[in-house]
């Protein structure tokens, strides 16, 4: 099965404070592009599990994730799909994706009640430092909207609770509330 746990930190970023850690840091000048594209059923049932859906196009490979918690962050659940498969996902007509399948039935959810919600577009920009933590910087446009984020991927929790206060410190960035991005994209459509 396709599973890793994900361990990340956030931290939400006024467009000042993502100038100067892009400067402050060997960043890419050029940023990767990733589209998500949401999914849901009706009555919030992912939601209700604290869990996310997704189709993600990333280097021109389509992922559909299950994001649930877990006890060390996120477990992440993972079913490469084709061009054609997303086509299906975006008509409201998801196609077999056997390892997300076998997660969602144990919540009792049906993929034919899932239902495509819309697209969130993040520029991404890592920097990998020599404790092997990933700094990364998103910019994010979905319904109108848009944010800036800083995200911490750490090879354990110390440490990457460590490097996110000792950022935030060095560069003067208060500690803001982080949901999640596809917390903030529905967020927009219910407001």
């Amino acid at each position: 099965m396709l599973q890793e746990i994900e361990i990340e930190y956030k931290n939400m970023l006024t467009k000042d404070e993502y100038k100067r850690l892009l400067t402050a840091f060997p960043f890419p000048k050029i940023a990767k592009r990733h589209v998500n594209y949401y999914f849901e059923t009706k009555d919030m049932s992912l939601k209700n599990y604290r869990s996310a859906l997704r189709i993600r196009k990333k280097n021109n490979v389509y992922y559909l994730t299950l994001k649930e918690p877990h006890a060390k962050g996120l477990l992440e659940t993972h079913d490469q799909l084709t061009e054609a498969d997303v086509k299906y996902w975006l008509c409201n007509q998801p196609t077999s994706a056997p390892h997300v399948m076998r997660r969602l039935r144990a919540k009792n959810i049906d993929l034919k009640n899932l239902q495509y919600f819309g697209q969130l577009t993040t520029d991404r920009r890592i920097y990998i430092n020599k404790q092997n933590v990933h700094l990364i910087l998103d910019y994010s446009v979905y319904n109108g909207t848009f944010d800036y984020e800083l995200e911490i991927e750490a090879p354990n929790e110390q440490i990457g609770i460590y490097t996110l206060k000792k950022l935030l410190n060095d560069y003067s960035i208060r500690k803001k509330y982080t949901p999640s991005k596809i917390e903030r994209f529905f967020s927009t459509l219910l407001s």
